[in-house]
């Protein structure tokens, strides 16, 4: 009787160690699953939406700033022109950039740069930041051409397609200030220096911006509409990929 007893203790012990062996090696796959390149992205995406959310003042006070912009336009102009209204809503959907992504990084302290170093890579750190001013700015984009055909009318032919510019304007801007806002907070929270590096890119992307927009105001098909869209694409992946390579050089500093 007294063997059965041992034995049916060591059998016991023998599978409790197996169970806790096969345990810790789903918690390490769980672990190494949440710790994946997309999961980083993702949760550092939730991240900077919640911040955003609790820093509300910033996002209302670039929305009066938006609100306001448009309406002493209003004010002064009525009703302009239509070369008149692209002009000055590419000028607009600049300062908005400006108001809007610039601070991405701008305002990370060296402290929290730190804690996200011990947590995620450097190029899901720049993804992140990419996909979430991205959206921000698509949005503050659609917002802003809402409150321009309400207050300075509607001369838009093909709406459709202007919107589509709008966003991809959007999405253009965005992506050159996040990268800009990148370089100037390693160099010293330097904002003189995003503006200096950023003026010949930020007037190419204007030039294209607003020669494409044009056809949205005609009837008559632009020649060479589509190579100018195609070239703001091609400037959006060669701003990605120089983020992409120079970020992790500027995260070990």
């Amino acid at each position: 009787m007294h063997e059965v007893k041992v034995a049916l203790f060591a059998e016991t012990k023998k599978w409790s160690g197996v169970i806790r062996a096969g345990t810790a090696l789903l918690f390490a796959y769980f672990c190494a699953d949440m710790a994946s390149p997309y999961r980083q992205i993702a949760t550092l995406v939730g991240k900077e939406l919640r911040l955003e959310w609790r820093q509300k003042y910033a996002l209302y006070g670039t929305l009066l700033y938006l609100a306001s912009t448009i309406f002493v336009m209003y004010i002064t102009m009525r009703n302009p022109e239509a070369s008149v209204w692209n002009a000055l809503f590419w000028i607009v959907q600049l300062f908005i950039t400006v108001n809007t992504v610039a601070r991405s990084f701008l305002q990370e302290t060296a402290g929290r740069m730190l804690y996200f170093y011990s947590l995620a890579g450097p190029r899901q750190f720049i993804i992140a930041k990419l996909i979430y001013n991205v959206l921000l700015m698509c949005i503050m984009s659609l917002i802003s051409l809402a409150l321009y055909t309400v207050l300075l009318g509607d001369p838009l032919i093909d709406g459709w397609f202007f919107t589509g510019m709008v966003c991809l304007g959007g999405i253009s801007l965005s992506l050159v200030f996040t990268m800009l806002s990148a370089i100037a907070a390693r160099a010293g929270q330097n904002s003189a220096l995003m503006a200096i590096m950023g003026f010949p890119l930020v007037i190419l992307i204007l030039l294209i911006l607003t020669s494409a927009s044009r056809t949205a105001f005609v009837v008559v098909f632009q020649p060479g509409l589509w190579r100018m869209v195609l070239l703001l694409a091609g400037l959006d992946v060669l701003v990605i990929g120089l983020a992409l390579i120079l970020f992790p050089f500027l995260w070990k500093d």
